[in-house]
């Protein structure tokens, strides 16, 4: 069976990669079906017009994958089971994938392998890779017991301290008892769904919005309702009557910078959702995971309340480091509270080392020079991307002017899936609109992080995707 995929030997990446990409899309589109048998690398290569070494090695790539089975004087065929476990039969989510074809997942695997276009990961080489050394080396000559001892629950004072200060300057008041750090924004999404949530609830998110949310929330058996996202911030006007149906416990909602959309809540829907959260009795989580991007400060949903409807969260990660992983929760005392009780059930403590090494960062101002650098070169990338893709006639929803991502299609493609199958062969990998939306509706746009829009790779896709019929 001859697979359906597409070489360019004009787009600088190597025909192995290629075959590997156009392969495992072939596969997990379900073009192919399991135990089907594949051309003979010498049939492949006469196919495609190409040598039989980059073939061999893409076997063996495919083969070391899980995507296909070498049977022994027999020849290749697809395997009866995608690599995790999952079954060849489509009944998985594909938000799931773990693997060298898995849309989102893609951001994980090695570097070099394809260009992750729609990554959520800031580039290495941008990151101070040498201050957090220096940080890590400091808090080893200062405080060894931080390799080896649990953080206290709530979390390092220091840190505390200076995300009280980081907080203040957004003119939400709140004293560093109210705020608790977590593993990242992650873990304070799950502590805030196991306090405030049961099987059954009904909640609030946007479409589209962070597809790692609606994963979480359907662990905890809630039933999710999807409010547009436009581009000052959710549509009210639908808000207004799905209110009319339901009545949420939560809304969960990413202020600035949203991903994957890119916009910033302007300041009339804030205050208008702010008054339906009062008058329908539900709570807003406030992610503003992003809120370090921003360079002219806007006012977030718990300025305007001050923690009386609004949760915050904030973080790191996105910028300082993912591997640090420093986010938290800025709340009520009540709430506060109740929250390390979860926390020390579920974690007891967090990592002393990793919160250590932030607070260091932090003292030391060298996260401060980092972002000012970071958010100039973010800038310059959004300006130039954005140009790159509407001059390659793309349409692109909003024109931030910070944060990373941008919320692109091509204007006459209806399903985004489509791009996905036309940058695989050219080593782009782009996770489809679907993925975002919590009920992965059909949709025609991608998420593209801005710092990797200008590459060769993906020049070449932008114009490939602009030419689908």
């Amino acid at each position: 069976m001859r697979p359906q995929i597409q070489l360019d030997r004009d787009n600088g990446v190597p025909l192995t990669e290629q075959i590997v990409a156009g392969v495992t899309t072939w596969i997990r589109t379900r073009a192919a079906h399991p135990g089907s048998k594949l051309p003979s690398i010498r049939q492949f290569a006469a196919d495609y017009g190409v040598s039989r070494f980059p073939v061999i090695e893409a076997y063996d790539r495919l083969v070391s994958l899980g995507y296909v089975d070498s049977r022994h004087g027999s020849g290749f065929y697809v395997a009866d089971r995608l690599p995790g476990g999952s079954q060849c039969d489509g009944t998985s989510d594909p938000r799931r994938a773990e693997d060298e074809s898995g849309h989102l997942l893609q951001q994980f695997n090695h570097p070099g392998e394809t260009l992750k276009l729609g990554s959520g990961f800031i580039p290495e080489a941008w990151r101070d890779t040498e201050s957090i050394a220096q940080a890590i080396r400091h808090v080893l000559r200062t405080d060894p017991a931080s390799m080896v001892d649990y953080a206290t629950p709530l979390g390092n004072l220091s840190l505390r301290e200076h995300l009280h200060a980081r907080i203040a300057q957004l003119g939400i008041r709140a004293d560093t008892s109210q705020i608790v750090i977590t593993n990242g924004a992650s873990q304070a999404f799950d502590l805030l769904m196991r306090y405030m949530l049961k099987a059954g609830d009904t909640i609030f998110v946007e479409d589209p919005g962070y597809y790692n949310l609606y994963g979480l929330l359907k662990l905890h058996g809630v039933r999710l309702v999807g409010i547009p996202r436009t581009r000052s911030g959710p549509d009210l006007d639908v808000m207004q009557a799905q209110l009319k149906l339901h009545r949420p416990k939560l809304f969960f909602i990413n202020t600035v910078f949203h991903n994957p959309t890119g916009t910033t809540v302007a300041p009339p829907v804030a205050f208008r959702l702010l008054q339906l959260a009062r008058e329908h009795g539900f709570t807003i989580i406030e992610d503003d995971i992003y809120a370090d991007f921003q360079t002219d400060v806007t006012d977030r949903l718990a300025t305007l309340d001050q923690l009386e409807h609004v949760i915050y969260i904030g973080g790191l990660s996105k910028t300082l480091s993912s591997s640090l992983r420093i986010g938290c929760v800025v709340a009520s005392h009540s709430i506060i509270k109740d929250l390390v009780d979860i926390k020390m059930l579920t974690s007891i403590g967090g990592s002393l080392f990793a919160e250590a090494v932030t607070a260091s960062l932090l003292e030391r101002g060298a996260y401060r020079k980092y972002l000012e650098r970071l958010r100039r070169r973010m800038r310059d990338a959004l300006g130039s991307t954005i140009q790159t893709l509407e001059d390659a006639g793309w349409e692109v929803f909003e024109k931030p002017v910070g944060g990373k991502f941008l919320w692109a299609r091509v204007p006459h493609v209806d399903n985004a899936e489509r791009l996905v199958e036309c940058g695989a062969p050219l080593g782009v990998t782009v996770a489809p609109g679907s993925y975002f939306r919590p009920g992965m509706e059909p949709s025609p746009w991608i998420r593209i992080h801005a710092a990797f829009g200008n590459e060769p790779r993906a020049q070449a896709f932008f114009k490939a995707a602009a030419r689908l019929r």
